[in-house]
């Protein structure tokens, strides 16, 4: 656990004992997770791409250009296990009308398993969102390249980018209203916002310009952040896919919690891949976030250790040497475990999050998915 106030993670004696991620870390490499969902996953980008045709031939292009090479697909993988794993739990099975009632069950959804055809509707939303939210942050970014290709932007140009990831937003708000599950349909309006709220913040790198001196609330500032840009979407998908499958309100919000935790732990991750990955391996440059202004979790560790850092923080590295000496003061320093362990205990949280759905491959993959978070290398 990291100290001073900056992180107050409540552990369970369960998850304390360290031999459990051992077998959570050996699955997570040999277990083909997407194994299990393998078919629901192949129908995700022809299913977007079709929700995406329109007679502008020009619009149909750009909308589907980061189809073309994809991503990690994590978030609709991560909704169609939820969607797998929580079919199981017993409340799904509960009868509509009561036992008695012509000795007919008459439950609303039979436990099987299997994906419905909401959820995976949902898992292609989803990804819809992510990818309108990547359009608009390389306009503003002024990014190069994505996923080893020409960023849309430098494709099309800023305002074709910014109109694609419109559209996108429209289709796939489309797509929500159909589901015709209120609930769902406002969580995800709340996503959108939460994008939005997101990049403002990141439009300065702490609440306080004049403090120059590290504080406990520049990294309540940071995961705020952090929830609103990546996890927020994480988690509120991982809960609108239990919401569909009529789960009991103790099974939903296990669900958003593990997709919050995996989500914050996604991102200090990417973070410190900035710092430890080359360009052709994260698919993006290396050193982006520094060039970028932002002050990431290994600099605000690294600040801790050196204050000189502060004035780089407040400014955002706007001087011609600002990022070199930063990212050196950084490699200097353990910001860069530190970060990493904070990605952990977040990843002990997600298992935590897990216990109240019954043992089955989709939660056991759900488990491994985690660790792969803190894992990977791209």
């Amino acid at each position: 656990m990291l100290h001073n106030g900056i992180l107050k993670l409540s552990l369970k004696s369960t998850w304390r004992n360290q031999g459990c991620r051992v077998l959570f870390r050996a699955a997570s490499k040999s277990a083909n997770f997407t194994g299990l969902i393998e078919n629901e996953l192949r129908q995700v980008s022809p299913g977007i791409r079709e929700l995406l045709s329109s007679k502008f031939e020009e619009l149909s292009k750009c909308s589907r250009y980061y189809t073309i090479a994809q991503g990690k697909q994590m978030r609709p993988s991560l909704v169609l296990l939820v969607s797998k794993a929580t079919s199981l739990c017993s409340g799904i099975d509960q009868s509509i009308v009561g036992s008695n009632f012509l000795e007919d069950d008459a439950p609303d959804h039979v436990s099987t398993g299997q994906v419905l055809p909401s959820q995976l509707r949902l898992a292609q939303i989803t990804e819809m969102i992510h990818t309108a939210s990547l359009l608009h942050d390389d306009v503003i970014d002024h990014a190069s390249s994505r996923r080893g290709h020409p960023s849309s932007n430098v494709a099309f140009g800023n305002r074709k980018s910014v109109l694609t990831g419109n559209f996108i937003l429209g289709r796939a708000s489309t797509a929500m209203a159909r589901l015709r599950t209120p609930k769902v349909t406002e969580l995800f309006a709340t996503v959108v916002a939460d994008l939005v709220r997101g990049e403002f913040l990141q439009l300065k790198n702490t609440a306080d310009t004049n403090s120059l001196e590290l504080q406990p609330f520049h990294f309540d500032y940071y995961i705020e952040k952090t929830y609103l840009k990546t996890a927020s979407l994480i988690s509120k998908s991982c809960q609108s896919a239990a919401i569909l499958g009529q789960c009991s309100p103790t099974v939903i919000e296990a669900a958003a919690d593990y997709g919050r935790y995996v989500g914050t732990a996604f991102q200090l991750m990417d973070d410190v891949l900035d710092y430890t990955s080359q360009d052709e391996t994260l698919g993006k440059a290396a050193n982006a976030d520094l060039n970028l202004g932002l002050a990431t979790a290994p600099v605000l560790f690294a600040w801790k250790q050196y204050p000189e850092l502060g004035a780089m923080v407040i400014n955002r590295f706007n001087c011609p040497s600002d990022v070199k000496k930063a990212r050196e003061l950084v490699e200097s320093t353990d910001g860069i475990e530190a970060t990493v362990k904070w990605a952990n205990d977040y990843i002990l949280k997600a298992h935590e999050a897990l216990q109240c759905i019954p043992d089955s491959p989709a939660r056991q993959a759900l488990h491994a998915v985690a660790e792969k978070v803190v894992a990977r290398n791209y």
